[in-house]
C-alpha cells in the first residue's frame, strides 16, 4: 500500500485529512503542521506520495516541493483554497501532480490520488525520454567531433576516421561515446 506523507497547517483538518487517508488504506508516515522540514522527512522516510492540505502555498513551500521534485521525486498531491491562476501555474511548476483549488473533500481523495500517481509516473517518463535524447544527441555530437579530429590528424577520409573509433571501442569494450569523449579530452590537454 501506498505510504503517504501529509502536511496540513491546521490541527482539526489534518486530522481528519490523515484519517481519511487511512480510511482509503493508505499508510501516513508522517503528519506534519509545515512544510519547514519537508525535504528532510522526506529524504528520511521516502513516502510514496505528499499530501498537502494548505490554504495558499507560500514561496517556500513551493521552492522546497520544486527541489524535492528534481532530487526526490514523488507524486504530490496539493488542496488548496487559492484558485489564482499563477498559484496553480506556480504549484504545477514546482512539481505538484494535482493541484485542487477548491479544497479538501474526502470522497474526491482516493481518484485524486490515483490521478497524482499517474500524472506523475507519465511526467517521469517523459524526462527519461528527454534525458535519453539529450544523451544520445550528446553522444553523436562527441563521436563526429572525434571523427573531425581524427581525419585532420590522420588526413583520413569520415569512414576511415569512424573506424577508428569503433575499433578502439570494441578493442576496449567501451561504448564508442565515451572513447570519443576521451579522445577529445585528450587533444583539449594538448592544446
Amino acid at each position: 500500500m501506498l505510504t503517504v506523507l501529509l502536511v496540513d497547517d491546521v490541527l482539526d483538518r489534518r486530522e481528519s485529512v490523515r484519517q481519511a487517508l487511512v480510511a482509503e488504506g493508505y499508510t501516513v508516515v508522517a503528519s506534519l503542521e509545515s512544510t519547514f522540514e519537508l525535504r528532510a522527512h522526506v529524504e528520511r522516510l521516502r513516502p510514496d506520495a505528499i499530501l498537502i492540505d494548505t490554504d495558499a502555498p507560500d514561496r517556500d513551500t513551493l521552492e522546497g516541493l520544486a527541489g524535492i521534485h528534481r532530487d526526490l521525486p514523488r507524486p504530490v498531491l496539493m488542496f488548496s483554497h487559492d484558485d489564482a491562476a499563477d498559484t496553480i501555474r506556480a504549484a504545477m511548476a514546482a512539481g505538484v501532480a494535482v493541484y485542487v483549488a477548491d479544497g479538501f473533500a474526502p470522497a474526491r481523495l482516493a481518484p485524486l490520488m490515483k490521478v497524482a500517481q499517474a500524472r506523475f509516473e507519465a511526467h517521469q517518463e517523459v524526462c527519461r525520454e528527454r534525458d535519453a535524447a539529450t544523451r544520445k544527441l550528446a553522444d553523436r555530437v562527441a563521436v563526429e567531433r572525434a571523427k573531425g579530429v581524427l581525419m585532420k590528424i590522420h588526413g583520413t577520409d569520415e569512414e576511415s576516421a569512424y573506424g577508428m573509433l569503433r575499433k578502439t571501442a570494441m578493442d576496449q569494450k567501451r561504448r564508442l561515446a565515451d572513447v570519443a569523449r576521451e579522445l577529445l579530452n585528450s587533444v583539449r590537454l594538448l592544446g
